[in-house]
């Protein structure tokens, strides 16, 4: 008999799931996807184009989480999936107990079955949470690879908030393609930065059809580097695996989904950040790795701030700009930006909460433990209005940004602006040099 199923995501993993594990399936019925996470997700279709015109010749529907226990009885749901990232453990069984009270099943889908092998040699990078630095690290990986005169393509861990069927494969090159993809600022945050180091980045929807794109890119490619997102595991098999843990947040690396899964499966992990956080908290990191995972090589990083105009900071009262995914379910209370107010000497970070407009104003109820911080929202143009009008209402003497991408250049900021900036340092040995040197050799990659 068929199995009716739901899979329960927020528009990355769910989709991959599908993809790679019921798509062209008979015996299983993939009646609806849920969303939560990303605003506005729900109300759209999974387009048959992408789920198998055969099989679902109307697409998928996408419904928003809360209408799980109705969406179970409706459809006479047998398995529900879980199948998104940064969550922690108590909500991960919240969400199985509502699945069992209602008679279904509830199902983890892992590695072996989701994960898709690639004929070029894949490093994959993750993280705990949310908002360690993978980013970052991905970036140092790129460049020490990149001054071997290798040839790496990234992928990025999907964000696909737009037309579906159009964002199939993206290939981003240049920033005129950010434009080109009809980039939210969330995307421009991850793809920007590899572009204008002079890398060529992936991303989309269907990713064997992405990964057999970037194996094939047209300016070459030795190498593929997984740039996940969230704190998901890779959806291709890697070689070597590089794990980021945050000690401003100790315990995530064991109390969040899938965060400790990329933990035991890491080979590296670094602890960032080391230079802003507390050695007690340090320590909680060092010991949880030992326990899970005593084979992983261990990095110590740092994550050093820079500014361009620390005169519009010291003794000025300012807002601070965050990345809005770190703030929000990556629930950080501290970024790059509030170490650079403090570092140089800001009389005061205003608080943006009584000036915050639309979208913004519920981003903060539904997270209300942001605090003096303002999160970069911009999943969609209603967001980014929203955020611009919401900078234009806040009375401080200067603003500053620390997101991966100077927000100057999309939208209109009247006050006065600092732009902050963060790399990966890494401090003492081992070191991420020695590790790619051993790396290129045993893959016989070099030049």
């Amino acid at each position: 008999m068929q199995r009716n199923v739901i899979i329960i995501g927020a528009a990355g993993r769910d989709f991959h799931n599908f993809n790679t594990f019921f798509r062209g399936k008979a015996e299983y019925n993939v009646v609806a996807f849920t969303a939560a996470q990303i605003p506005d997700i729900d109300g759209r279709k999974y387009p048959k184009e992408l789920a198998g015109a055969d099989l679902y010749p109307n697409g998928i529907p996408i419904y928003a989480e809360q209408d799980l226990p109705k969406l179970i009885k409706e459809f006479n749901v047998v398995d529900c999936v879980f199948a998104y990232s940064d969550v922690p453990y108590p909500r991960v069984m919240n969400v199985s107990a509502l699945v069992n009270a209602c008679g279904a099943n509830f199902i983890l889908l892992g590695p072996g079955e989701t994960m898709i092998k690639s004929t070029k040699p894949v490093i994959a990078v993750g993280a705990t949470r949310t908002g360690c630095g993978k980013s970052q690290t991905s970036r140092r990986i790129i460049e020490i690879l990149m001054a071997k005169g290798l040839k790496v393509v990234a992928v990025r861990h999907p964000m696909p908030y737009g037309d579906l069927n159009e964002q199939r494969v993206q290939r981003f090159a240049t920033v005129e393609d950010l434009k080109k993809h009809k980039c939210t600022i969330e995307e421009m945050e991850e793809y920007e930065p590899h572009v204008v180091r002079g890398n060529v980045i992936y991303a989309g929807v269907d990713y064997l059809d992405i990964l057999r794109a970037a194996e094939k890119d047209p300016d070459g490619c030795d190498i593929i580097l997984w740039d996940g997102g969230n704190n998901d595991f890779p959806f291709y098999k890697p070689d070597l695996t590089v794990g980021v843990a945050d000690p401003h947040r100790p315990g995530a690396e064991v109390g969040y989904y899938p965060g400790e899964v990329v933990a035991r499966i890491s080979d590296v992990i670094v602890i960032n950040k080391i230079d802003t956080a507390d050695n007690a908290n340090i320590q909680i990191v060092r010991d949880n790795i030992a326990k899970i995972n005593p084979n992983a090589i261990v990095i110590d990083g740092a994550s050093p701030v820079t500014v361009d105009k620390p005169e519009l900071i010291r003794g000025k009262r300012v807002l601070v700009v965050e990345d809005g995914p770190t703030l929000t379910h990556g629930e950080m209370k501290i970024g790059a930006g509030t170490v650079a107010a403090h570092k140089f000497g800001a009389a005061e970070l205003v608080d943006p909460r009584p000036f915050a407009v639309g979208k913004l104003a519920e981003t903060f109820r539904i997270y209300p433990n942001i605090g003096t911080l303002l999160p970069a929202m911009g999943y969609g143009e209603e967001q980014t209005r929203d955020l611009e009008k919401t900078i234009a209402n806040t009375p401080c003497d200067a603003v500053v940004i620390a997101t991966p991408i100077d927000l100057n250049r999309i939208i209109k900021i009247n006050q006065p602006c600092v732009k902050v900036g963060y790399d990966l340092q890494e401090i003492g040995q081992p070191d991420l040099t020695g590790i790619l040197d051993e790396f290129v050799k045993k893959h016989n990659l070099v030049k």
